[in-house]
């Protein structure tokens, strides 16, 4: 069985063990730290029965737009190779991208992909309903094109509140 929780202090190790391993962008142990003290809700991890970190999704928000309202941002999103093809990625997108509209009232989540990874591109596009808002050249180190994709959260996951009966 696979948990999903909010992301803390400690797990800076395995997330950076998963980055590390499955991703071509790397952060120091600070980077993600600063993303924990700074937005403390919107990062999630997975890990299995044993408490092995097998996914996690980063995540920040972006300064406020015209709107006053933040927007918030997937800084890095990784599963291990073993555990894909489970629904982990989509499940820490969601729980996170709630985060986000719950937690700050974000309007819209962003990100960017690799214009090569057609994998990402197409969980972002068709299962989490991404759209393409433009092409950044050259924004990866070794120069290679990512997409910037956008989301609209507005009404995707409507506030629970709960009924009481008089």
């Amino acid at each position: 069985m696979i948990n999903i929780r909010q992301a803390r202090a400690g797990d800076e190790i395995g997330m950076q063990h998963c980055n590390l391993t499955n991703l071509p962008e790397n952060y120091d142990m600070k980077y993600y730290l600063y993303h924990f003290a700074t937005w403390p809700t919107l990062s999630f991890i997975a890990e299995n029965e044993s408490g092995r970190l097998v996914g996690y999704v980063l995540a920040k928000l972006n300064e406020e737009d015209t709107t006053g309202r933040p927007d918030g941002h997937i800084t890095s999103l990784s599963v291990m190779r073993s555990y894909r093809r489970l629904g982990l990625a989509e499940r820490l997108m969601n729980q996170s991208q709630r985060a986000m509209l719950e937690s700050y009232g974000s309007a819209c989540v962003s990100l960017h992909v690799r214009v090569s990874n057609q994998a990402a591109f197409s969980l972002y596009k068709n299962t989490l309903k991404f759209e393409v808002d433009h092409t950044e050249e050259k924004y990866y180190a070794d120069g290679e094109d990512a997409y910037a994709m956008k989301k609209n959260l507005e009404g995707l996951y409507p506030l629970e509140i709960d009924s009481i009966d008089f």
